[in-house]
């Protein structure tokens, strides 16, 4: 099968597109023939191991010292079942599924990859194509898990700093499911969208300082890590609460744990409130292009890499 295989920690030229051997399922084991995939910040910090300072040696540990131990990035997948184990109950072939790697070794950039039963695996919503069930499994459980930690409360406000981005767009969706009245900031030529998402309130980070019109806010979640301290100082409510993308997503924990995060944005997606935003995308033979644009840091939503069988 072909693989699009990271020789090494570097620019998206380390990706080289190969042939490696197609997996086979052990008895727990569901084969996907995969048709979606995508490209987020985290596989660019992998490739690159572009990772902060105090994260390195669990990431080292993790990725490898020298090399990638992960040859095939990818941590999400769309795609149909091809083949199942003897023990798997759950999935049959033929079944359209979405599935996360983070739990099996990554290796989403393949044509195909086996996924444990029991593993972060679930139907796609009817009427759903790969294409736009597959960024649910990286913007939308990050954003679910941690606004979680927030205890959002119908008619609090809440703001959403870099609610373009594809942990923001979500974030926007679900705080406004939950009865958040909600504040969106982002730059011009995406306001009118994030205004589309459900946002109340839009505010142009580039033509003014949410931090000078007097508002305060019950949650601020910076979806981008990148707001200074002063900012979130100023914006939080006494009793307020500050949510960061990196340091409230936690470690990685166990598959189970995110379970009910994929369930929730299943039962979502399902009902109509919330949807993807996708802002590009790529054939798989392209992948390293794809890495290229995710790295200038100007993407909204999610990049998404179609897989191609013929």
């Amino acid at each position: 099968m072909k693989a699009m295989v990271t020789t090494k920690y570097g620019p998206p030229e380390v990706l080289q597109l190969r042939e490696i051997e197609k997996p086979t399922p052990k008895v727990n084991d569901v084969l996907i023939k995969i048709h979606a995939t995508t490209v987020s910040f985290g596989d660019v910090r992998m490739r690159s191991f572009d990772v902060p300072r105090s994260q390195w040696l669990i990431a080292r540990l993790f990725l490898g010292f020298r090399k990638p131990k992960k040859d095939v990035l990818g941590m999400e997948l769309a795609g149909e079942v091809e083949a199942v184990g003897a023990d798997v109950t759950k999935f049959k072939v033929g079944d359209q599924v979405f599935a996360s790697t983070l739990w099996a070794g990554l290796g989403g950039y393949a044509q195909y990859k086996c996924i444990p039963e029991d593993g972060m695996l679930a139907i796609i919503p009817e009427k759903m194509s790969y294409e736009e069930a597959v960024p649910v499994l990286g913007g939308g459980i990050t954003a679910a898990k941690i606004l979680k930690k927030g205890n959002i409360q119908p008619g609090q406000k809440v703001l959403i700093y870099g609610a373009s981005g594809n942990v923001g767009t979500y974030a926007v969706q679900i705080a406004k499911h939950l009865g958040a009245e909600v504040t969106g900031v982002c730059s011009t030529k995406n306001l009118k969208w994030v205004k589309e998402l459900g946002a109340d309130k839009v505010i142009d980070y580039t033509q003014e300082d949410f931090t000078q019109n007097g508002e305060t806010y019950d949650i601020v979640f910076d979806a981008v890590d990148k707001m200074a301290s002063s900012q979130r100082k100023v914006s939080l409510k006494d009793k307020g609460i500050y949510l960061n993308v990196n340091k409230d997503s936690g470690s990685m924990g166990k598959s189970h744990e995110y379970i009910e995060y994929l369930i929730f944005l299943k039962e979502l997606m399902e009902a109509g409130k919330i949807k993807s935003v996708i802002d590009r995308t790529y054939p798989f033979e392209q992948i390293p292009e794809a890495h290229t644009y995710v790295e200038t840091g100007r993407k909204k939503g999610c990049v998404v890499i179609t897989v191609d069988h013929n």
